[in-house]
């Protein structure tokens, strides 16, 4: 039998062939977890990355689990691409879950708070208060605190509260009457979200360093009885409740996309709840009573060695002024032919221009909208905004552009999951400054990160465009890796405008000269370009992809890059977060590899690169290998044709594929091995390879 007959019998819908997304998804969570114990980064940056894996988790229920629990209720029988039942999925969910939650706690308790008392940055906890810290923190209780804290008894007249979302909460066991005899043995208390969730002692007044801090829960839990006067406090335990946040908009209902939108937020904070986090002192009978009450079982029960949410820790970083266990500082780069050329026009009509942050500054996508504004040249800017700000200069700048008399036109995605209510007081702000606002395609979320600038030159009327894999947020771009595009090339240009136009009109799909857009062109155009690097190789021609994603879970992809291994492709991906692939699978994906890069900068970058038989194309895209993003938005994807810029992008993604500092590879198991220390090559950290090269050019 030859290879080929071998291939051909080979079933790629067997589910052993593909990894549960929201397992995968877990996993991720395990590598950032892993930097909050790496030695190698600051202390300061450990604590940050616990912090973010627990923030991680919150959505990760709020979200994923939430989507699980609704598929158990209505199809209990469904499978998922890797053939586990909803019930199965919440079985391995819950198993892997809590190993991870043990881990984040014994990572805070026994490895970062030990090492942050070495650099005097201490949590005192309440039996190692000194008499002037004791006198000082009741003193704050009762003028910060007490004031605003509302504990509710309950019994028949007081039930129990409704509790929002992932806030910090009290369940207070009593004995003894109140002022109208009543005794109901338990008390409900809130804390107010506006309440700091670690508070620095004044070292003058307590006698303590510069940086010591206490948890409001121990100050709460040293007080509570202020609350409860002639009755005694048997028990004073936190907890935290996750609820279903994915809020649904039934898209052949809606008159009006925004009040539907708004009328969702309204309820976010009292979904069904998906998650329980006690205080593992809690007594098994509190425990039993909070479990009936929220009707959960034990499978979503966390019991919590310390606060209860602690991601709110993250407040650290900005109280302590310690820059030496920080990321060093750094001034990110300005291209040459924009440090050289004040005028962006003038710059980026002599050719295209390529900007890779947060090395390279976020700076010229603001000042190419300023000077749209200003230049009397422009007639017409039109934007697409997912997540940026209202207070964003780039909103500033279109403002001003409108109040300039020049038709702006911004596309507003409302449904961008926790910046709502941000995008709905962008859209009102816009609104009143006569800029026109719309909110992209019912049904279809819009991604697409863009701007175009019609510009008058002469009897010309010239299409600037800036093309973007990340948000237009001049704050995360400082910490996520993106690529943005400068071109005034006509077909480009023109692209864009019809973009534009099927999202502001009804007029049917055009054709497009060089953009790939989904929900139309995008998928089929991935995989038309995946065939013919298997037809290469089939033809004996070198064949080679190249993949640099946030995630990779849509079907036909996968099966399209395991035909692609079989016909002897050479398969580079580098995933950040979700891979349902298994790479390294004999006779399916022995030629597929599959690197995860958590470093200092969170990959956030869509690139797709094809050999091509040595006529190589280079793609980035706001779009990930997901369903969504191939089905169910309106995204993107832009040709590098410059050689040059090409040729660097490759040069970046080269750097990636030989990290051995920052990397992990995706075994066929689905477990990650950290490439750290376990070769004796040189070592090579992409990410700071890129901003030293960047810096010096």
């Amino acid at each position: 039998m030859d290879s080929n007959k071998a291939v051909e019998i080979i079933d790629l819908d067997q589910s052993e062939l593909y990894i549960n997304r929201d397992l995968s998804l877990l996993e991720f969570n395990k590598r950032v977890l892993a930097q909050a114990k790496n030695e190698a980064v600051p202390l300061l940056e450990r604590l940050n990355y616990l912090c973010i894996s627990c923030s991680n988790l919150d959505e990760f229920f709020e979200v994923r689990v939430a989507s699980v629990l609704e598929i158990a209720a209505i199809d209990p029988k469904a499978t998922a691409l890797d053939g586990l039942t909803p019930k199965e999925q919440l079985e391995q969910i819950s198993i892997h879950a809590h190993k991870l939650v043990e881990e984040q706690y014994q990572v805070l308790n026994d490895i970062l708070i030990p090492q942050l008392e070495t650099e005097n940055i201490r949590f005192i906890r309440r039996h190692n208060w000194n008499e002037a810290q004791q006198k000082w923190l009741a003193k704050y209780f009762n003028d910060e605190l007490l004031p605003i804290l509302t504990p509710v008894g309950l019994d028949s007249a007081h039930p129990f509260p409704r509790i929002l979302n992932k806030s910090l909460n009290f369940i207070i066991s009593l004995t003894g009457k109140d002022a109208f005899g009543r005794n109901s043995g338990r008390a409900i208390l809130q804390a107010p979200r506006a309440l700091p969730r670690v508070i620095q002692l004044s070292a003058d007044e307590t006698q303590s360093g510069p940086n010591d801090f206490v948890f409001l829960s121990s100050i709460i839990h040293a007080f509570v009885s202020e609350l409860f006067n002639g009755m005694t406090v048997k028990g004073c335990h936190q907890f935290r409740v996750t609820r279903n946040s994915d809020f649904f908009v039934d898209d052949d209902a809606i008159d009006d996309l925004l009040l539907a939108v708004q009328g969702e937020l309204a309820m976010r904070n009292y979904g069904d709840e998906v998650r329980l986090e006690i205080d593992a002192a809690c007594p098994d009978d509190t425990v039993n009573f909070l479990l009936d009450r929220f009707e959960m079982n034990r499978d979503r029960l966390f019991l919590v060695d310390g606060p209860v949410n602690l991601n709110r820790i993250q407040e650290i970083n900005n109280l302590v002024d310690r820059p030496d266990l920080k990321f060093p500082a750094f001034k990110p780069s300005t291209p040459p032919q924009l440090a050289r050329n004040k005028d962006m026009f003038a710059a980026i009509k002599r050719h295209d221009i390529l900007l890779h942050h947060p090395f390279e500054s976020f700076s010229p996508v603001v000042e190419f909208l300023r000077q749209a504004a200003a230049a009397p040249e422009v007639i017409a800017i039109k934007q697409t905004l997912y997540r940026t700000g209202a207070d964003s200069p780039i909103v500033a700048a279109l403002i001003r552009a409108a109040r300039a008399g020049k038709e702006v036109t911004v596309v507003i995605e409302l449904r961008a999951r926790f910046d709502e209510k941000a995008n709905i007081d962008l859209a009102s702000k816009l609104q009143e400054a006569a800029v026109h606002v719309v909110y992209g395609v019912v049904g279809y979320k819009t991604h697409a990160k863009m701007c175009l600038v019609l510009r008058r030159e002469g009897k010309d009327l010239r299409h600037y465009v800036h093309l973007g894999t990340g948000n237009y947020h001049p704050k995360t771009a400082q910490i996520y890796t993106d690529y943005g595009l400068f071109s005034c090339n006509k077909e480009l240009g023109e692209d864009v405008r019809r973009v534009f136009a099927q999202l502001t009109s009804l007029g049917k799909v055009t054709k497009l000269n060089k953009l790939l857009q989904s929900p139309f062109t995008l998928h089929k155009g991935i995989l038309e370009k995946i065939e013919r690097e298997i037809i290469h190789a089939k033809n004996g021609k070198p064949a080679k992809i190249i993949i640099q994603v946030n995630a990779i879970v849509e079907e036909q992809s996968i099966k399209a890059l395991y035909r692609a291994s079989q016909a002897g492709v050479e398969v580079k991906l580098m995933v950040r977060g979700i891979c349902c692939l298994r790479p390294g699978i004999p006779g399916i994906s022995e030629n597929i590899e599959v690197r995860a890069i958590i470093g200092r900068f969170l990959e956030h970058a869509r690139i797709y690169a094809f050999a091509n038989d040595g006529n190589q194309e280079v793609y980035a895209s706001s779009a990930d290998l997901m369903n969504r993003n191939m089905f169910r938005r309106v995204e993107i994807c832009f040709p590098i044709e410059s050689k040059r810029l090409s040729n660097r992008i490759l040069h970046d993604l080269d750097l990636y594929l030989k990290d051995n500092t920052q990397a992990w590879l995706l075994q066929p198991d689905g477990s990650y091995l950290q490439l750290l220390n376990t070769s004796n090559d040189e070592p090579t950290q992409a990410q700071a390879l890129i901003l030293a090269e960047l810096q010096s050019s």
